[in-house]
């Protein structure tokens, strides 16, 4: 599966960068999200890398059809209109497992809001475990990993990091591209 999947994105004219990073425990964010190729993408390059992680979706992407897939993969069900403690019982996830990664795709949605959503900060900050930077760049065709960052509780200077890391990076459709801040910033 591992070639297929690497033969796919080079067919595609993707390029994969970075190594994957050597930790137990991470939350990694896959930024921007600007396309359904993202998912596709990703799917590729986690393959490809033979990654073990989980994600959230939308409830939606969880139907009786075609939910199976989705899990195969990793997923995890969200209602995105409700209040949950998705938090807390990831970060309890993080505590109780030998490894555990969760990517996020922190813009949580492929149109264009005013922010990003917090979740993927509060997580990695409550179970103390470092945040990597995933980027696909659909304008050089290239996924990789970014940074690895140990985030310090100062949501202000984190989140100005992690702004200019994705500052030169374009999505697929880089005009979707969402801000780089939170709700209470805006």
């Amino acid at each position: 599966m591992s070639k297929i999947a690497g033969w796919l994105l080079s067919a595609f004219g993707w390029q994969t960068v970075g190594s994957v990073p050597e930790l137990s425990h991470c939350v990694l964010i896959v930024a921007p999200h600007t396309s359904n190729w993202d998912f596709i993408l990703g799917m590729l390059f986690k393959i490809k890398l033979k990654i073990k992680l989980n994600y959230f979706g939308k409830d939606s992407l969880f139907r009786w059809y075609n939910g199976w897939f989705f899990k195969l993969f990793g997923g995890q069900s969200v209602v995105r209109t409700q209040a949950s403690n998705a938090v807390a019982d990831k970060v309890k996830r993080f505590r109780e497992s030998a490894r555990f990664w969760l990517a996020l795709a922190p813009e949580g949605t492929r149109s264009l809001t005013d922010c990003w959503r917090s979740g993927f900060y509060h997580i990695a900050v409550s179970a103390k475990v470092p945040l990597v930077l995933v980027f696909i760049d659909g304008k050089n065709k290239r996924i990789g990993f970014g940074p690895t960052l140990n985030l310090s509780g100062n949501c202000e200077n984190d989140m100005r990091l992690i702004a200019e890391y994705y500052e030169n990076i374009e999505g697929v459709k880089g005009h979707l591209a969402s801000p780089i801040r939170f709700k209470s910033d805006v």
